[in-house]
């Protein structure tokens, strides 16, 4: 009957057979030069063989099993999870390991983790940005907002249908957003949103970009222009020259809502509120190299610190605001709101 042996069990009876030679012949040089081998690899069979049997002749892997530079299991763990559910990419997982647990590692150190995991692809269905359009970001806080609206949907507690509108205002420059919900999307809402981020933005603003919704209409435009605020429409069928504020409903999709479990509207907005905090304070933001739009924005003004500056054309006086922690954020967004108002 016919033997079959694998490819491992070939390589053992072959390397016996140059052991069993070289003994016969008494002659290392001569079993070497038959078999053509070289007497390094025969004297390390032979080791191998003498204190292992057969089983020292398999072919062993050329890296140990635990190299001293491997990634500890822990740091494994987070990269997996951030990755598994913020479907974060390698550089943001890596200001995000560097920012909250103090631990350092390359991004393609986190891209490789990803690989052998089997998590270096993007989810499927993720949309790939367009090319066609030439991106730009202004420097001065305030010159240019994106306002747009973000259609959510909630099942309530008998399992109806409930449909909330997010409106969503971003800054150009320094990615600093507010946020607030509606039960209904009409320009009476609208109007009210731009009343509410004057308030709340600390910087004057010079000129209010949307698309061409019907909540952004007439009504919505003549109360931002006597407001002294440049109302512009974007081309049609362009949302991405609105793409900073589109992005940000990304992030707002990923990281909140995909999280979120709808209670109720007064639950709803006290969440909304702790996830602008988190994100204008405590998130590190890709367009800023992984500080947070609160950090962009003192830099901002620090970099203007050597005498006060009128924003183009605006009476008020944009003082250089103090040092903003996370901690202290809050706080230093009220003290700063008022300092220039003064």
């Amino acid at each position: 009957e016919e033997v079959f042996m694998t490819n491992e069990e070939r390589d053992i009876q072959r390397k016996l057979k140059v052991l069993q030679h070289a003994e016969k012949i008494g002659n290392v040089r001569k079993a070497c030069r038959y078999f053509g081998i070289g007497r390094s690899s025969f004297y390390r069979w032979r080791d191998a063989y003498q204190k292992h049997g057969e089983a020292g002749l398999k072919n062993a892997k050329s890296i140990p099993k635990n190299p001293a530079n491997q990634t500890p299991a822990e740091i494994v763990e987070k990269v997996l999870y951030l990755r598994r559910k913020y479907h974060l990419g390698p550089i943001r997982i890596v200001w995000y390991l560097a920012r909250y647990h103090g631990i350092k590692i390359s991004d393609a150190g986190v891209y490789r983790i990803l690989k052998r995991n089997g998590l270096n692809r993007l989810p499927r269905g993720t949309r790939m940005r367009k090319l066609h359009t030439k991106r730009y970001q202004k420097q001065v806080p305030g010159h240019h907002i994106q306002v747009d609206v973000k259609f959510l949907t909630f099942k309530g507690k008998s399992g109806e249908k409930v449909r909330r509108f997010q409106y969503t205002a971003i800054d150009d420059a320094t990615r600093v957003r507010a946020l607030k919900v509606y039960e209904k999307h009409t320009q009476a809402n609208a109007i009210n949103f731009i009343d509410h981020i004057i308030e709340k933005f600390p910087f004057r603003i010079r000129e209010v970009r949307t698309d061409n919704g019907h909540e952004f209409q007439a009504k919505f435009h003549w109360h931002v222009e006597d407001l002294g605020i440049r109302h512009a429409y974007i081309k049609r069928g362009t949302p991405q020259l609105n793409g900073k504020v589109e992005r940000s409903h990304r992030s707002d999709q990923q990281e909140f809502y995909q999280l979120l479990s709808y209670k109720g509207d007064v639950d709803l907005e006290a969440k909304l509120d702790e996830w602008e905090r988190f994100y204008n304070f405590a998130r590190p933001h890709g367009a800023h190299n992984g500080q947070t739009p609160y950090e962009a924005l003192e830099t901002s003004y620090s970099s203007r610190a050597s005498v006060p500056r009128v924003c183009l054309g605006y009476s008020r006086v944009l003082e250089p605001i103090g040092y903003i922690t996370p901690t202290e954020a809050e706080e230093a967004y009220y003290a700063n709101l008022n300092a220039l108002d003064k």
